[in-house]
């Protein structure tokens, strides 16, 4: 008999499970905060009018009003309404551990920016990485914020896909593994010492979830840009927007030594997942040398993830023809690859145009807050290449270099730079991409092309 009742408590548990898969579940029931509790700072959380009220207090952290109950696979949604313009975020599949930071709440937040960059919608990681999705990223999605209104938030995730909408319009998407379950919390961001900062308060409303959600409930795939974390892969948005890997990440396959037929037979490691520059003597191409694609390339977004080793140098060149002869590394358009803080390369050239991310040589990079990933991190590269010679730099999600490839301001700086020897420096109407061996440690993965028209 107790056999028979156990078993029939598990059945209607498991029942009970299956009907709150799929159905929306709300999160707040209006009259109390029953289900929630606060963590870290000290802000002030109560009900109002059948609203959540937030308000905050000087000299107090950022404070989180987080569920009690943890969420891995879902679909969110809330409405927030700032009285006055001030950071705030909504958290999600986040955490708060004793021996991480002593409590301190970390994991991916939706953000509520309602600054001049208007970044309301992308994602953020508090506590930990910082920005994953900035929404210069997502240039269509900048005004999707309504200033003095409601706004509605909407957090959809399954596995490692995470996508955000903000009144409808496709904010971010990214595709990450670090966190595949945890808690959802409404924030209070910190206010400091600013006196003219506190009292100020966020609502929210209509707070809803639903629990491993069937696909039909997933908004249909958009074309917005992809930030894909899980190296070497290509997610499905990824291959309906045209992007491919241009390294497989186990093989040689379609790469090759420049001015060669064949790969290097020393210089270079391939160990899991990752390509890798062996250390030398420091010097360009006197080792394994450069490695450069087979295929060729005129327009595209090109994106690729590299770590360095301290004080080391290398690039990414495109570009190359390869028409070029003699020692050193092989000529074309070059982001630079640089550890500004203990390389010499960093102090030369023509302010900072041979720093990170720079197109070498040539024009500095633009260096954002937080922008550079610390030596031994993988910092994300991008460069794009538009049909009507546009050509950008981007460096964890920040845009760092413009320029038109070809115009007069083009040919006014590579007259007084190292290539002005070169006729037509980097104005080819197609060439080849490179990894370069400058005889330091530097490594890459997640070499990705989309080819532009």
């Amino acid at each position: 008999m107790k056999k028979y009742i156990l078993l029939g408590c598990g059945l209607l548990w498991m029942v009970a499970a299956q009907a709150q898969n799929g159905k929306w579940q709300n999160l707040f029931n209006g009259k109390d905060l029953k289900g929630w509790k606060q963590l870290n700072g000290k802000a002030i959380y109560e009900v109002k009018n059948g609203e959540i009220v937030g308000t905050t207090v000087l000299k107090e952290p950022n404070s989180f009003l987080a569920t009690e109950k943890n969420y891995g696979d879902f679909i969110f949604e809330v409405e927030y309404k700032l009285d006055n313009d001030f950071n705030s975020g909504i958290q999600f599949r986040s955490q708060s551990k004793a021996d991480y930071q002593n409590g301190r709440v970390f994991g991916y937040q939706m953000e509520v920016d309602p600054s001049a960059r208007r970044w309301s919608g992308g994602i953020y990681e508090e506590g930990r990485r910082g920005w994953l999705y900035p929404l210069d990223l997502n240039p269509a999605a900048q005004n999707a914020y309504k200033p003095n209104a409601w706004n509605k938030y909407r957090i959809e995730c399954r596995g490692s896909e995470i996508r955000t909408y903000i009144n409808g319009i496709a904010a971010s998407h990214l595709v990450d593994a670090e966190l595949p379950s945890g808690f959802i919390a409404l924030q209070v961001h910190g206010i400091g010492n600013k006196q003219e900062d506190a009292g100020k308060h966020i609502r929210w409303k209509n707070i809803r979830i639903m629990e491993n959600p069937p696909a039909s409930q997933y908004s249909p795939y958009d074309t917005i840009y992809v930030v894909n974390n899980v190296p070497n892969t290509v997610s499905e948005q990824e291959k309906r927007n045209g992007v491919r890997l241009l390294w497989d990440g186990v093989s040689t396959k379609g790469w090759r030594s420049a001015h060669k037929a064949t790969f290097p037979e020393k210089g270079w490691e391939i160990k899991d997942g990752t390509l890798s520059v062996l250390p030398s003597d420091g010097g360009e191409s006197t080792n394994g040398g450069d490695i450069v694609t087979e295929e060729e390339f005129s327009a595209f977004d090109l994106e690729f993830d590299f770590k360095l080793t301290e004080g080391a140098n290398s690039g990414v060149k495109y570009f190359v023809t390869e028409k070029e002869s003699g020692p050193g590394s092989a000529i074309g358009l070059e982001f630079q690859i640089l550890d500004d803080a203990k390389h010499p390369d960093a102090k030369l050239g023509a302010a900072g145009n041979r720093k990170l991310a720079s197109l070498y040589d040539l024009i500095p990079s633009y260096k954002f807050t937080n922008s550079h990933k610390k030596i031994g991190e993988w910092n994300h590269g991008r460069v794009v290449v538009y049909p009507d010679n546009r050509v950008e730099h981007w460096l964890n999600g920040h845009k760092v270099v413009s320029y038109v490839r070809g115009d007069n301001i083009y040919k006014a700086l590579v007259a007084r730079s190292k290539y002005q020897k070169f006729p037509n420096f980097g104005e080819a109407e197609k060439g080849h991409i490179l990894l370069q061996d400058h005889g330091n440690a530097v490594s890459f993965r997640s070499v990705k092309i989309k080819i532009l028209r």
